[in-house]
């Protein structure tokens, strides 16, 4: 089997980990055993050849000049993040528009979708980035329909992602693409990572996606519900542990966290439920009601809705038999 090609694109201000992560996953292929000479041939480069130095200040040497490559059938292009900048290096954006189209996959980390939106490449499609930029992303480039939830987004041979450690997933995901799932298991073993988390999976624990309560009462509640997710739920026994009426309980708490009680409870649940699958041999029926679901086939709705699959494949996925 031939190699295939990973051109990763470098510049002044790139996050360095947004780089290392996805260059590990895919160079992790090429050492597993039986594997030399079989996985991906990775380059790096810049304008110029230059070294470039990262946000965090660290110096990255090139392999060589972004200028001179033309990528084609069988690379994939992967445009790391780094500290936006509302002008972008006109040289770089005019070579990714002109260029980065001939790629075989185009692949972002970060805030790198930000670059390839910039050089329009993201237009008429789905993409997602970090969370504090998917705003940005939205208003500065209409063309782009941004998914500010998930951890990444495949269109067709667009693949985009959220910060840092969601580069890595996508990494994984692309090896498993190419070359099965066993292989992008023992890559993700190596690093001590999951094999990989479902793109459509948020950028964010249940806890993060909500804001935290002003009041006393209502972060009492937040824990609470974190805390026991197989208890009553409902928004009448969480008002009374406020100490408020059911609606105004309600309606406060939407205010102070952005979401309703009942989302708030179904997010906690899944997340709970989702790491019983992935920790324990736990049945189905056990984790719906340790979960709060009166069914299993209440769980698995709740699944499908929000990760896009259901119960049981999730575990056949990611679950303890499989790390």
């Amino acid at each position: 089997m031939s190699l295939r090609n990973v051109l990763v694109v470098l510049y002044d201000g790139v996050q360095s980990l947004d780089v290392t992560g996805p260059v590990e996953v895919f160079a992790g292929l090429g050492r597993l055993p039986g594997r030399a000479g079989t996985g991906y041939a990775i380059r790096t480069v810049s304008l110029g050849g230059a070294p470039v130095r990262t946000s965090s200040g660290l110096t990255l040497v090139p392999d060589g000049d972004l200028e001179g490559e033309r990528p084609g059938a069988g690379t994939t292009l992967l445009v790391p993040g780094g500290q936006y900048r509302a002008d972008f290096e006109p040289r770089l954006t005019d070579w990714l528009r002109a260029h980065g189209g001939g790629a075989q996959r185009l692949v972002s980390v970060c805030t790198g979708g930000l670059l390839l939106a910039e050089a329009g490449l993201l237009d008429g499609r789905r993409a997602t980035t970090h969370w504090y930029a998917c705003e940005r992303m939205a208003r500065d480039y209409p063309g782009v329909s941004v998914e500010p939830d998930p951890i990444y987004v495949r269109d067709g041979p667009v693949a985009t992602s959220a910060g840092v450690t969601a580069g890595i997933d996508l990494a994984l995901a692309l090896v498993e693409e190419d070359h099965g799932r066993e292989p992008a298991l023992a890559i993700a073993r190596h690093l001590v990572v999951f094999l990989r988390r479902p793109g459509n999976q948020s950028q964010f624990s249940a806890q993060l996606a909500a804001q935290t309560a002003r009041r006393d009462p209502l972060r009492e509640v937040q824990q609470w519900i974190t805390e026991h997710p197989g208890a009553d739920l409902s928004v009448e026994a969480l008002a009374a542990r406020a100490r408020l009426s059911p609606r105004h309980f309600a309606r406060a708490f939407h205010q102070e966290t952005g979401v309703t009680p009942g989302r708030y409870v179904e997010r906690v649940r899944v997340e709970h439920a989702r790491r019983l699958l992935e920790e324990t041999g736990e049945g189905v029926a056990q984790i719906s009601r340790a979960c709060g679901y009166r069914t299993p086939e209440a769980l698995r709705r709740a699944f499908v809705k929000t990760l896009g699959q259901p119960p049981a494949e999730y575990r056949r996925r990611f679950g303890p038999d499989h790390m």
